[in-house]
């Protein structure tokens, strides 16, 4: 994912996307267990930049 897409997205909605994948999985596997890896990634990045936000 963009830096600029980042910047777009909402916390929520994306942490809301990493547990309904994390639930899906011990449910029924994944056909991809890689997307749970990469929203985890998405949502430290934007946490970074919301971090970023408040420091300027």
């Amino acid at each position: 994912m963009k830096q600029s897409e980042i910047k777009e997205m909402s916390v929520e909605g994306l942490r809301k996307q990493h547990s309904d994948l994390k639930l899906a999985h011990s449910v029924t596997p994944l056909e991809n267990p890689l997307q749970i890896k990469q929203a985890r990634r998405t949502v430290a990045r934007l946490a970074t930049e919301l971090t970023k936000r408040e420091n300027q």
